[in-house]
């Protein structure tokens, strides 16, 4: 596995990560003191999301995880301060894979 698909991983999983406690943040400021408007929020975060996915599911299908352990990992997207935690644990788990994967040295 290529060093780059991890880094895409970690890169979504921080960045969705933000958005959603900023899209949290929205909706209570919306509903719990009635100011602002979430639609803007809301669809960034959904984009971002949708790419979190996609990077996700790369790593889980390059790493051959289960499919358990992939839906633990796309929920971590949807569950405010999850992926801050979630995320570590997936980059130590994968850290191994990318060094088994790295080529051997040619010899002259």
């Amino acid at each position: 596995m290529k060093s780059n698909v991890l880094s895409r991983y970690r890169v979504m999983a921080y960045i969705t990560a933000v958005w959603l406690l900023v899209f949290t943040a929205a909706i209570i400021a919306k509903y719990g003191f009635a100011t602002g408007d979430t639609m803007l929020i809301s669809q960034i975060h959904g984009v971002l999301f949708i790419v979190y996915v996609v990077f996700a599911f790369d790593l889980g299908t390059k790493a051959k995880w289960p499919f358990g352990k992939l839906l633990w990992v796309l929920a971590a997207g949807c569950i405010p301060f999850a992926s801050f935690f979630v995320e570590p644990k997936i980059s130590r788990e994968a850290r191994p894979l990318i060094a088994d994967a790295s080529p051997a040295t040619a010899k002259a």
